[in-house]
């Protein structure tokens, strides 16, 4: 009797069971809206004679833009470097147990991220106005070697100079973050073990830091490629600045606008592609 009444309580076979799959309408009329959306713009682009493409495919490779992109890219790559390699100096002297390091660094850190870059940039233009010359000579004392202050910084140094050192405050923040990201036990296991300190820097900190610093360092890449713009004020012939002297010229302002954004995405298009190989470099081991 017990046996018949496990039989008759047991559970159907799997195979005689209906799997019917959740249904989700509202997933569905929400991407028709949002395609008859894309729809609409796609063909206001090609209806709207006011993009006017003839003129955007006439400029977009003129030969004055081309250099002015070349420039953008410099700008970019030099404030990169000089700005990480800042960046790089400061991360440590903030962590530093050393109080006066650990102060300029806080107190540089919070000075160039409060002042706006447009500011900074104008203040480097005009750093002649507060000094006629530099000097290289003893502190306090007679000055050995002396500098014209507008002879050696150009509109294009005053750029460089702003974009640099208003990078590096923000560079040392990612790499502060990376470097605390990384278990401090590591190197106390390492030094314990008799690793040499540039050895625990190279293959067990930096690693494990570049996990955590690659995605903001790359983040932060794009905005000062866009930030390069600003330079404008200080009449750099970069994108921007060219492409406001053209349609000043020939009033076509949206397709010339729309030139400058089209470079401006194929340059970030690159970074990212730039950033998704070195990422997967320092991910190896990590995450297949």
């Amino acid at each position: 009797m017990s046996v018949l009444s496990e039989a008759r309580a047991a559970p159907p076979a799997a195979e005689t069971l209906t799997v019917v799959p959740a249904r989700h309408p509202w997933r569905w009329v929400g991407a028709a809206a949002v395609l008859v959306l894309v729809a609409q713009f796609a063909h206001g682009l090609v209806t709207n004679p006011g993009w006017d493409w003839g003129t955007f495919a006439g400029y977009f490779f003129e030969r004055s833009v081309m250099q002015a992109l070349l420039i953008t890219v410099e700008l970019t790559f030099a404030g990169a470097v000089l700005g990480f390699l800042g960046g790089i100096v400061l991360a440590p002297m903030r962590l530093s147990r050393n109080p006066v390091l650990r102060s300029v660094s806080w107190t540089y850190i919070w000075v160039f991220r409060s002042v706006p870059l447009i500011v900074q940039l104008l203040f480097w233009a005009n750093l002649g106005y507060l000094y006629d010359s530099l000097q290289i000579g003893v502190p306090f004392g007679p000055g050995l070697v002396h500098f014209a202050t507008n002879s050696l910084v150009s509109s294009l140094g005053a750029a460089l100079i702003g974009l640099a050192l208003h990078e590096a405050a923000y560079a040392a923040e990612i790499v502060r973050a990376g470097i605390i990201s990384v278990d401090q036990r590591q190197l106390e296991a390492a030094a314990a073990l008799g690793i040499p300190r540039l050895r625990q820097f190279r293959r067990i900190l930096l690693p494990q830091a570049m996990r955590a610093i690659l995605p903001s360092a790359a983040n932060e890449l794009v905005n000062l490629l866009k930030s390069t713009s600003v330079v404008y004020v200080l009449a750099i012939g970069e994108l921007f600045y060219q492409v406001q002297v053209v349609y000043g010229r020939n009033g076509r302002v949206v397709p010339l606008l729309l030139v400058a954004t089209v470079w401006y995405v194929i340059l970030t298009a690159v970074l990212s592609v730039f950033q998704h190989y070195v990422e997967r470099h320092f991910s190896r081991g990590w995450r297949k």
